[in-house]
C-alpha cells in the first residue's frame, strides 16, 4: 500500500492542501510580523511585545476554539475565525506604525487562528481505511514539516518582489484561501460533533493518561525552540556552508524522510511503545548537541534529530485520537498545538540569554534537557496510554 493510495482517496488531497495553505500563513507570522514592524521603524522591544502577544493569544485561543468546534462543528468555526484572523493581519499591514492598532491586530490574528490542524486530524479516521491511518498521520506530519520550510520562503519572496508589509497581505490571502478550500470540502461540512450526555469542564484533560501524554511535546518543543536559536549562534562561530538555514533545512529534510519511512512500515508494536522509542532517539541526538561538534558531525546531528521527530509526532497523533474522550478530539489536538508551541517559545526564550554570554555548550545542553523531559514524561505515564476498555497488550 503506497502513499498514493491515501492521497487519491476522495477529498484527502483537498482537505490536506487546504489545511497546509492555511497553516502556511501562520508559519510565516514569526518572520513576517517582525520584518514589517522593523521596516515601519519599530524598536525591538515593541517587536518582542507584539510577537509575544501573538504567540500567547494563539496558545490561549487554540484549546478554547477547539472546544467550540467539538460543540458546534467545523464550518461554523472555521469561517468566522478565518475571516477575523485575516482581518488581524490586514490591520497590522494597514497601520504598522500605530502601536495600539498593531497589538490589536496581533491578538486578533493569534487568538482566532483557524483550527485547521486539529480539524484535519479529526477527519482522518473518516477519510481513509483503518489500515491506512498510520500512513495518513505520516503524511500529516510530513506536511507539517513542509509548512515550516515554505513559510519563511514565502516571506523571502515577498521581500524580494515587494515591501516587507506585503508578507502580511499574503498571510491574509493564504488564511482565507486555506479556510475556503478546507471548509467547503464535503468531509468538513458533514462532520458533526459527537453527542454526549455530560460534558466535563476539563474536556479531554479529564483523561489522566492523555493529560500526561500532552505534556511530553512541551519538552520536544523546548528542544526545537533551543535548536532554532542555537544554530544561528553556531553558524557565526563555525564556517558552515549555507549557514544556519542550511542546518535547519537538513533537519527538516530528515524529518520529512522520517515521516515517510514511518508510514511505509506495517507496525506490530503499540503506538505508546513507538513514541517512547522515537523520544529516546531524539534524546540521543539532542543530547549529543552539547558536545558542539565541528560542522560535518553537526550536520549529522541535524539529520538524526529531524529523523526521529516526525515519526514521533505521527504516532502521537494516532494515540491522542484513541485516548481523547468522546466529543473532545478536536480540543485534544488543539491542546497539542498549544503545548508544543509553548515549549518552542520557552526553549527560544531561555537559550537566548545563555548564548549572549557565549556559553554555546550550556545552550546546547538545554535542547538535551528538553528531550530528556519528553522521554521522562512518556516513561512516567506509559501504563496510562491505553484507550478506555482496551486490554493492555504486550509488545
Amino acid at each position: 500500500m503506497t502513499y498514493w493510495s491515501v492521497l487519491r482517496r476522495q477529498h484527502v488531497f483537498r482537505v490536506l492542501f487546504g489545511s497546509w495553505v492555511g497553516r502556511l500563513a501562520m508559519a510565516m507570522a514569526a518572520v513576517a510580523i517582525p520584518l514589517a514592524l522593523r521596516d515601519a521603524g519599530a524598536d525591538y522591544v515593541f517587536i518582542g511585545l507584539v510577537s509575544g502577544a501573538f504567540a500567547l493569544s494563539s496558545a490561549i485561543g487554540s484549546p478554547v476554539i477547539g472546544r467550540v468546534v467539538d460543540r458546534v462543528g467545523q464550518v461554523r468555526v472555521l469561517v468566522p475565525t478565518g475571516l477575523l484572523a485575516a482581518t488581524g493581519f490586514v490591520t497590522i499591514a494597514l497601520a504598522p506604525a500605530n502601536h495600539v492598532v498593531v497589538l490589536i491586530g496581533a491578538v486578533l490574528a493569534g487568538a482566532l487562528t483557524p483550527p485547521l490542524e486539529p480539524c484535519l486530524r479529526v477527519l482522518w479516521p473518516g477519510l481513509v481505511a483503518e489500515d491506512e491511518l498510520e500512513k495518513a498521520y505520516a503524511v500529516d506530519s510530513a506536511a507539517q514539516e513542509l509548512v515550516f520550510v515554505f513559510g519563511p520562503l514565502v516571506v523571502s519572496l515577498c521581500l524580494a518582489v515587494f515591501a516587507p508589509v506585503s508578507a502580511l497581505w499574503a498571510q491574509a490571502l493564504l488564511t482565507l484561501a486555506g479556510v475556503a478550500t478546507f471548509a467547503t470540502a464535503a468531509p468538513a461540512r458533514r462532520w458533526a460533533p459527537e453527542k454526549t450526555e455530560h460534558r466535563h469542564w476539563l474536556g479531554p484533560l479529564r483523561h489522566r493518561g492523555l493529560t500526561i501524554l500532552l505534556l511530553a511535546p512541551v519538552g520536544t518543543g523546548v528542544a526545537i525552540g533551543t535548536l532554532n536559536v542555537l544554530v544561528v549562534s553556531y553558524a557565526e562561530r563555525f564556517e558552515v556552508f549555507g549557514g544556519a538555514p542550511m542546518l535547519l533545512a537538513l533537519n527538516a529534510f530528515a524529518a520529512l524522510a522520517g515521516a515517510l519511512i514511518y508510514g511505509m512500515i506495517r507496525w506490530t508494536i503499540q503506538p505508546r511503545t513507538r513514541i517512547v522509542f522515537f523520544a529516546a532517539g531524539l534524546l540521543v541526538g539532542y543530547g549529543m548537541l552539547a558536545t558542539v561538534p565541528t560542522p560535518l558531525p553537526m550536520a549529522g546531528l541535524m539529520l538524526l534529530t529531524g529523523f526521529f521527530l516526525a515519526p514521533m509526532l505521527a504516532a502521537l497523533f494516532g494515540l491522542i485520537s484513541d485516548l481523547a474522550p468522546r466529543g473532545t478530539v478536536t480540543e485534544a489536538f488543539a491542546w497539542l498545538v498549544t503545548l508544543f508551541a509553548a515549549g518552542t517559545s520557552l526553549g527560544a526564550a531561555v537559550v537566548g540569554p545563555v548564548l549572549d554570554r557565549g556559553e554555546l555548550h550550556l545552550a546546547a545542553a538545554h535542547a538535551g534537557a528538553g528531550a530528556l523531559f519528553c522521554l521522562a514524561v512518556l516513561g512516567a505515564g506509559y501504563r496510562l496510554f491505553v484507550p478506555a476498555g482496551q486490554p493492555v497488550a504486550a509488545d
